[in-house]
């Protein structure tokens, strides 16, 4: 059985002969650069890492490194993936604690007095990461925490040479390689946390007491997510299993939002996109939303989200025996694989394994299920425990 074939039956609720596995797939179930590349020095492969999302500083996952975990999906990207600089041209760099790495060549970053690195776009900061920092803070403010003016306000749609690249590169993926594709496009803001980036106090507040402009806000972008499903889908054909959608709907314990606000806010804006894709394509979709959403997913299923990710078992009510017996006949689960937090980081190999052991029983049965991090594997991690958590999963995933 290929890689594209086991995603397929797994996200149709069938048993493949193993659980697909997901390394690098999504922006969300990456890696850190600087772990990837001393998890390369334990395998002993020895190539340069490639930062691909310079926002998370992800690494760009390689062939050998997909063929020893057994990884079954690749994403499918626009050639700019973070802050508008094209993944090409690439040039040496390396992080603040000496890890070599290549940068795309349009990485240009001002280095401040206090040693932080700021992205600067048209002589105006973008994004900052502190000194000794892992990742890009953002510091654009977005239309829902600008409060945008409507009547002028123009969202961002897919344009003909990023249509083109989509296409290529959809093809090439598929005509030379089995693995399942994941695709992210969602409305051109994430219509809740994303839509408060830059201020999210002052987006909340708007959230919740100004449903005139929420509705009339969501709507045009719901327009330009249509056509911009359309562009894609024209683009790629039937070359994409998977289209992915990103929103944070939960924190640690407790939703952001109570159930009856979602579903009359937020619920019949991302179900006309979502409907549309099952009209018209074949596609899955595929939601990641983090923390303790067990209240939403109900709604969640509702709206079209055939795939949720990264099932943050540690968070308040996500108890996966509950998770599989109550939803797993509507969602397949992708992620939960163990404590992001807690066991992964500072966990043994054994902890490790013994955690991603009883998730996959768990999670496993009936098809359903593709395991992945818990959100990227972040900076920090031992390299040990990478190989646990992907190693247990192979072993543990098989099935009779």
């Amino acid at each position: 059985m290929n890689s594209r074939e086991r995603v397929l039956l797994a996200i149709n609720h069938q048993e493949p002969d193993r659980v697909p596995i997901d390394l690098g797939g999504t922006r969300q179930s990456g890696i850190a650069a600087a772990t990837y590349h001393q998890l390369k020095q334990l395998l002993g492969v020895r190539s340069r890492t490639r930062v691909f999302d310079i926002f998370q500083m992800l690494a760009e996952v390689e062939r050998p490194i997909q063929e020893r975990f057994g990884a079954d999906v690749v994403g499918l990207y626009r050639p700019s993936v973070a802050f508008g600089i094209r993944n090409e041209n690439w040039k040496p760099w390396q992080l603040f604690d000496g890890t070599p790495v290549e940068m795309p060549g349009g990485f240009d970053p001002v280095v401040e007095d206090d040693g932080d690195i700021v992205l600067l776009r048209a002589g105006e900061p973008i994004a900052r990461m502190p000194k000794d920092g892992f990742y890009f803070d953002r510091l654009e403010t977005y239309p829902g925490a600008a409060h945008v003016d409507l009547t002028t306000f123009t969202p961002p749609l897919l344009p003909s040479e990023d249509c083109e690249f989509l296409h290529l590169q959809a093809e090439a993926i598929y005509q030379n390689s089995d693995f399942a594709i994941v695709a992210p496009l969602g409305p051109p803001y994430e219509l809740f946390y994303g839509l408060g980036t830059g201020n999210f106090e002052a987006w909340i507040c708007t959230f919740a007491t100004e449903g005139e402009y929420i509705a009339e806000l969501y709507e045009i972008l719901v327009s330009a997510w249509l056509e911009n499903l359309r562009r894609f889908v024209a683009a790629v054909r039937d070359r994409v299993q998977i289209l992915q959608i990103c929103d944070d709907f939960g924190t640690q314990t407790a939703p952001f939002l109570s159930v009856k606000m979602f579903r009359e806010r937020l619920l019949p804006f991302y179900k006309r996109g979502l409907d549309w894709v099952h009209a018209n394509t074949a596609m899955k979709v595929f939601l990641h939303s983090d923390g303790a959403i067990y209240p939403l997913i109900p709604s969640i299923i509702e709206m079209g989200v055939d795939i949720l990710n990264p099932v943050q078992t540690s968070a308040s009510g996500m108890d996966p025996v509950r998770l599989k017996a109550e939803f797993g006949d509507r969602l397949t689960f992708w992620g939960a694989s163990l404590d992001c937090q807690q066991t992964l980081p500072f966990g043994t190999p054994d902890a490790v394994a013994r955690e991603v052991a009883e998730h996959v029983q768990v999670f496993k049965t009936g098809g359903g299920y593709v395991f992945a991090p818990v959100h990227n594997i972040q900076a920090g991690v031992p390299a040990e425990n990478v190989v646990a958590m992907y190693d247990t999963a192979l072993a543990k995933g098989q099935y009779a």
